[in-house]
């Protein structure tokens, strides 16, 4: 597991106490991208599954883990694809 996707899971693990956390290094499929170059940062996905999550809108949703990550988004992250749940929209059809 590569340094940046450690400090992404802390970062989210320690905000959001998710009940399940995915993150995929998306980067090789992006080499060579202009905007990744020059700001040093990956390509990522995450997909979350945490009840802090509930009554909240997708936007809240991304602003509550753009806020967990803070200072990544700005060093270790480029682009950063969410998808972020609650445990209750699992089990719904």
């Amino acid at each position: 597991m590569s340094n940046r996707i450690e400090k992404i899971r802390l970062a989210l693990q320690e905000a959001l106490a998710p009940l399940q956390l995915d993150i995929i290094d998306d980067s090789a499929a992006h080499a060579g991208h202009a905007g990744a170059i020059q700001s040093g940062g990956g390509h990522f996905s995450a997909y979350i599954v945490s009840d802090a999550f509930a009554g909240k809108s997708l936007v809240q949703r991304h602003q509550m883990v753009y806020q967990a990550l803070g200072e990544l988004m700005r060093t270790d992250i480029h682009a950063l694809m969410i998808k972020a749940l609650t445990s209750n929209e699992l089990t719904q059809p």
